[in-house]
């Protein structure tokens, strides 16, 4: 059987949320949520988090690595372009190009 969420009143007011795992072993346990509909948006966030999230070792023993560096976004490229102006036309039509990434240049690949 797969983990389950259950939504359980919190000491303090509102409700808590708690993460058991296949045989019922306690995961986790959230924040206090003011009302119902405000565990269950919860719910959805951890779902989104636990199928996208990196996990970050924040331990006494954790391995230090140096920051990489985050690129900007390439700025893309005007290309001027008289595709489907016809034959002979002075009609031109400018079309935004994006600027080719790293990895598809194959600079800076590697790990």
């Amino acid at each position: 059987m797969a983990g389950y969420f259950e939504l359980v009143d919190a000491p303090d007011g509102g409700y808590r949320i708690r993460l058991l795992d296949g045989t019922g072993a306690l995961m986790a346990v959230s924040v206090t949520f003011p009302t119902k509909r405000a565990a269950v948006a919860g719910v959805a966030q951890a779902r989104e988090i636990a199928g996208t999230g990196l996990i970050r070792d924040c331990s006494k023993d954790a391995v230090k690595r140096p920051a990489q560096k985050r690129h900007a976004k390439p700025a893309r490229q005007a290309v001027k372009s008289t595709v489907g102006a016809g034959y002979g036309s002075p009609k031109s039509v400018r079309q935004r190009v994006p600027a080719p990434h790293l990895a598809e240049v194959g600079a800076g690949v590697g790990g």
